[in-house]
């Protein structure tokens, strides 16, 4: 077996089964844990099933006032603090930061990895509850955005607008039955009629979309229907959702141009945060490119992603 598909295999048996290895460093208290927002709390989903989720504050929180919401959507077999250095930059910039673990498709769950139209709706949950949040700041409506990465980013995708068709998934898979997204779906394939395609919500104002998922799915037509600013970042060696099926797709198709960033050397989980004592993932996840320097990257890119959310939200309080 090449070293490629030996790590892709491997890396299915984690995700599908749960990182339990990650499911055992949840047991430490979170006021241990160095990656624990400042709250956390339960959001109604539209399936009636409880969304686990997390807040980070802005640093100045107390001065009170509104403030840009950012909403994060992790990937699949993910949770809600999966971005949690992402999560802490934009803070540190004045940014509400909300994240969820999606029901369905987590560390604990992946009843519904595949079905990746369920995920939008919950991101539009957690949208609604940071809007009534009683915290101490509150959410500026008119500035809202969403990062997603590799399935969350599929999310994001659907929920600025794109439109994924099912069936473009069997006849990919037909011809691509080794890629990972295909493995999972040969495992777990999705009845068409539980598809939902439409999930726009057009509080959202900006996205950062990093290493996304099936983005040959999407409709050249839906996408030239996303206008507002998008962040868009490929793996030049993205070895789960590999070029030019992902990425591309959604980059040529946007209605506006992205802010597009290829980095060299990066594999898919190099997105994740940095692996090291603080974030203790399975080591196939902390695998990177010979040579590349994954805390270096994520330094550079939580400061692109917070330039980013700055130039086309704001930062700090409302002025109006």
């Amino acid at each position: 077996m090449s070293a490629p598909n030996a790590r892709l295999r491997v890396c299915h048996l984690l995700c599908f089964l749960g990182l339990l290895v990650l499911a055992a460093l949840l047991t430490a208290p979170a006021s241990a844990r160095a990656d624990a927002p400042d709250q956390t709390f339960t959001v109604q989903g539209p399936d009636g099933v409880a969304i686990q989720a997390g807040v980070w504050l802005p640093d100045d929180a107390a001065s009170g006032g509104e403030r840009p919401l950012v909403v994060i959507s992790h990937g699949n077999g993910g949770w809600y603090r999966g971005h949690h250095d992402t999560a802490e930059a934009l803070a540190h910039a004045g940014f509400i930061v909300a994240a969820l673990t999606h029901s369905g498709d987590n560390f604990e769950d992946q009843s519904r990895s595949t079905l990746l139209t369920a995920r939008a709706p919950q991101l539009s949950a957690l949208i609604d509850h940071m809007l009534a949040w009683q915290g101490p700041v509150r959410v500026d409506p008119a500035r809202i955005g969403a990062f997603g990465f590799s399935a969350g980013g599929f999310t994001v995708t659907q929920a600025v607008g794109g439109q994924p068709e099912a069936r473009a998934i069997p006849a990919y898979c037909a011809q691509h039955p080794d890629h990972f997204a295909c493995r999972l779906y040969a495992m777990q394939p999705v009845d068409p009629a539980s598809w939902r395609p439409e999930a726009r919500d057009d509080r959202i104002r900006a996205a950062v979309i990093a290493a996304p998922a099936l983005g040959f799915a999407f409709t050249p037509d839906s996408l030239k229907s996303v206008t507002i600013p998008v962040q868009l970042w490929q793996a030049a060696e993205d070895e789960i959702l590999p070029s030019p099926f992902n990425v591309e797709p959604i980059r040529d198709g946007l209605g506006r141009t992205p802010d597009y960033h290829r980095v060299e050397g990066a594999m898919h989980f190099d997105f994740l945060t940095p692996c090291d004592a603080r974030n203790r993932l399975p080591q196939p996840l902390c695998a990177s490119s010979p040579g590349f320097d994954r805390a270096a990257f994520k330094a550079t890119f939580n400061r692109d992603v917070t330039r980013f959310f700055v130039e086309t939200l704001g930062a700090g309080a409302a002025t109006r």
